[in-house]
């Protein structure tokens, strides 16, 4: 709910550093509960895409491209011009599994080691976006590896079904 009250601007209206709003490629971009915003080298933002029926990375194909660049490109423009921190001092992803079901995109400092930025669980946007160019349905057939915590329910059920 959280994320629909920002995208309805029912919630942090006043924190959107940048918005799109067309309903098919357009996303809110906010800052993180986790950055204070008083210092660059952790900084860390979200896009929230409008569209709500794509949950993870399992749901993109190429259909999306247009999306997904828009975020990449727009949210790069965005946090230039509001903070000054070019493209190339980003990390952006998205995270597999991710920790709401609403696609959502990581951008942070470069430098900064962000909880779950690590390769295990950060997928790049670029690559995201270079891997369905070239195959429309890649997230649909590939493995995709990501951690569990040993408290977690979905680790249990791993280890009910003898896989862990």
């Amino acid at each position: 709910q959280w994320v629909y009250n920002i995208l309805e601007k029912k919630a942090e209206a006043d924190r959107i550093v940048h918005e799109n709003p067309d309903p098919s490629n357009g996303f809110v971009l906010v800052p993180d509960l986790k950055w204070n915003q008083n210092q660059l080298d952790d900084l860390y933002l979200i896009a929230l895409v409008h569209r709500r029926e794509i949950k993870s990375l399992r749901d993109l194909t190429a259909e999306h491209l247009p999306l997904l660049k828009n975020v990449l490109q727009e949210g790069k423009e965005a946090i230039v011009k509001r903070f000054g921190v070019a493209g190339s001092q980003l990390r952006i992803y998205l995270h597999y599994q991710p920790s709401y079901q609403h696609l959502h995109v990581h951008f942070t400092a470069l430098g900064y080691d962000a909880p779950g930025s690590s390769v295990e669980r950060a997928h790049l946007l670029a690559d995201v976006i270079d891997n369905l160019a070239m195959d429309s349905t890649y997230y649909q057939k590939r493995a995709l590896t990501f951690p569990l915590r040993a408290d977690e329910p979905l680790f249990k059920k791993f280890q009910e079904a003898g896989k862990v």
